[in-house]
C-alpha cells in the first residue's frame, strides 16, 4: 500500500522559465541513471527481498524515497516551462523569447505531446525503459549495481547544477546531490552489512561450489592489449580480495582451443555455403 503526501520532499521551484534546462532536466527523471530508474530498480529489489527485514525495509524506505525525487523533478520541469509557447508559428518568434528557445533546442514534445509538462523520457526525447532496472535477487549484485547508479545520478546531477546559474533550480539539485552522496555511502554500508552478516560475499554468487569452476583461470589476469603497464595493479598480484586465491598476470596469454569450424549451412536457409 502506498501513500501520497501532497508536500513536495523539498522545493523545486525555478527563479524564471527555461524550456531548454527542462530538456536537460529529463535526462535525470527518465534517463538511464535517473530516479525513475533508480525507484523502480529499488522497490522491485525490495519486493523480490528474502533476506531478513532490515533489507526489505531499507529498500522501501529509499524506493519510496525515489518516487518524491521523480515528483520533484516532473513538478520543476513543469515550472521551467511556465510560459513556454504552444503555437510555434515562425511570426511569433520576435515577440516571444521563449518560443525562440524552443526552436533553437527546446524538447518539442513538451509543447506537442504533454501539454509543456515532464515526460518519462530522457533528454533526447527516448522513453524510459524497464530494461535500466537491476533486480536480480542477489542483494550483493544489487547493492554494487545501486552504488553505480547512485555514483552515475550524482555526476549526472552535479553535471547540471553547474550548467544553470537559476538560484531556484540549483537549490533542489543541491538537496538532490545531497541525497545521493547518502545514498552511495548507504549501498556501501549495505554491502559491508550483507558480508559480516554472512549472506552473501566475493564472488557472486558465493553459494556456487568453487570447485565446479576451472580453478586454474579463476584468479589471472589476462594482459589482452598491447603494453603491460596493467602488471602494477593491485588486480594483478597479491592476494585476491576474496582471500581465496592469489592474482597472477599472464603477459601473454594464448588460446585454450582450436580455431572453430563451422558446420556446412542448412539449405532450407539459403544461408552461404548452403548447397
Amino acid at each position: 500500500m502506498f501513500f501520497h503526501d501532497k508536500g513536495l520532499q523539498y522545493r523545486a521551484k525555478p527563479d524564471r522559465p527555461d524550456p531548454l534546462f527542462a530538456a536537460k532536466l529529463q535526462e535525470v527523471l527518465g534517463g538511464q541513471w535517473g530516479e525513475m530508474t533508480v525507484a523502480i530498480g529499488y522497490l522491485f529489489q525490495g519486493w523480490n527481498c528474502r533476506a531478513p527485514g532490515k533489507y526489505r525495509d531499507m529498500l522501501m524506505d529509499i524506493g519510496t524515497e525515489e518516487l518524491a525525487h521523480v515528483e520533484m523533478l516532473a513538478t520543476m520541469i513543469a515550472r521551467l516551462l511556465e510560459g513556454a509557447p504552444i503555437n510555434m508559428r515562425d511570426a511569433a518568434v520576435a515577440e516571444h523569447p521563449a518560443l525562440a528557445a524552443v526552436m533553437g533546442g527546446m524538447n518539442p514534445q513538451h509543447a506537442i505531446v504533454s501539454g509543456l509538462g515532464a515526460t518519462p523520457t530522457n533528454s533526447v526525447g527516448v522513453p524510459w525503459n524497464a530494461g535500466y532496472v537491476g533486480a536480480s535477487g542477489n542483494l550483493l549484485a544489487d547493492f554494487r549495481y545501486n552504488v553505480t547508479a547512485e555514483s552515475q545520478g550524482r555526476l549526472q546531477v552535479c553535471r547540471l547544477y553547474n550548467m544553470t546559474d537559476d538560484n531556484g533550480v540549483r537549490d533542489m539539485l543541491s538537496f538532490m546531490i545531497a541525497r545521493d552522496t547518502m545514498h552511495q555511502n548507504q549501498w556501501l554500508a549495505a554491502i559491508e552489512e550483507l558480508e559480516a552478516d554472512g549472506l552473501e560475499e566475493t564472488p557472486v554468487p558465493s553459494s556456487f561450489p568453487q570447485e565446479l569452476e576451472r580453478s586454474e583461470n579463476a584468479y589471472q589476469f589476462w594482459n589482452c592489449s598491447a603494453g603491460t603497464e596493467s602488471r602494477e595493479g593491485r588486480w594483478a598480484k597479491g592476494e585476491a580480495p576474496d582471500g581465496k586465491g592469489t592474482f597472477e598476470y599472464v603477459a601473454e596469454p594464448r588460446p585454450l582451443a582450436d580455431a572453430p569450424t563451422p558446420p556446412p549451412a542448412d539449405p532450407r536457409l539459403y544461408g552461404t555455403g548452403g548447397e
